[in-house]
């Protein structure tokens, strides 16, 4: 595959990217994450003093400090999972270490699965039948469809989205609708909300929108808001990511002018498969 294609997917609680490779100094994210080659191998270690692991693909713990390094010319996945979901419990389960190096069969399996050449559709059937072991997904509550409707609805407005008034929308009493909530989307509500925001804010900017236009389409109170959840969140920064879109479109880092392609990347906001049942669970 070119390796200077790049492109992301949404999915509950999960951002997954994919684009040429690059080195990432120490850093650490709260959430659980994948990197992985679509061929070859990268290094990764814990930090300067430990020793570099070669793999084709890790998964690394929350909060775990590491370095990654990874050739240019080659294509990379990156998955960023919220431990509290599904899938990033599923992946915890397979974590020995705070960095776990993935088998190479299985690394092999994966990069057939998602065949040579990264493109939405291919990544979201992997990450069900591969990342979700195949679990079936749960049908979502109506009331919480009528909420998550809302919620897309209104993201870009800033509003807090207070239990009582989303339990009004949804029909239900609060203790009750939280109760749904977590059973059919499989993340508390205020961590998907933050993951929505975060998801939305992403896709604006691998879209060519500054971090202060990409804060207010997902409802952050402004750049700083959204460079601060970055950095916390991903173990990144707006502006890293929109070097890295430039990077693999060969657009000059100088240049202030922004590409005009449009990614074939699902926004956060228009989640609307999530009432069909396939990103139901996440």
């Amino acid at each position: 595959m070119n390796p200077r294609t790049f492109g992301s997917v949404v999915w509950p609680a999960a951002l997954i990217v994919w684009g040429p490779g690059f080195t990432a100094a120490r850093h650490g994210h709260h959430c659980v994450q994948l990197v992985m080659v679509m061929a070859g191998t990268l290094q990764i270690r814990s930090g300067p003093g430990h020793k570099w692991i070669s793999c084709g693909a890790a998964l690394i713990r929350p909060d775990a400090i590491h370095e990654i390094q990874v050739r240019k010319d080659a294509a990379l996945l990156i998955g960023f999972v919220d431990v509290e979901s599904e899938m990033g419990v599923a992946l915890c389960e397979t974590l020995r270490n705070s960095i776990s190096r993935v088998p190479a069969k299985r690394v092999a399996e994966w990069r057939v699965a998602l065949g040579p050449n990264l493109e939405p559709a291919r990544v979201e059937q992997w990450v069900r039948t591969h990342l979700l072991s195949g679990r079936s997904p749960m049908k979502i509550h109506p009331a919480v469809n009528r909420v998550l409707k809302y919620i897309r609805q209104r993201l870009a407005t800033g509003e807090n989205f207070s239990l009582q008034t989303l339990a009004v929308v949804s029909g239900l009493s609060p203790s009750r609708f939280m109760h749904v909530f977590t059973e059919s989307i499989c993340v508390p509500l205020r961590p998907y909300i933050l993951w929505l925001r975060l998801q939305q804010g992403a896709c604006a900017l691998m879209n060519g929108a500054t971090a202060t236009e990409a804060a207010h389409i997902a409802g952050f109170a402004d750049g700083a808001h959204l460079t601060r959840t970055f950095r916390r969140m991903l173990g990144t920064t707006p502006t890293d990511l929109d070097l890295r879109r430039r990077m693999s479109w060969e657009v000059p880092v100088e240049s202030s002018t922004r590409p005009q392609r449009t990614l074939t990347t699902p926004i956060a906001a228009d989640l609307s498969m999530q009432s069909q049942g396939s990103l139901a669970r996440g």
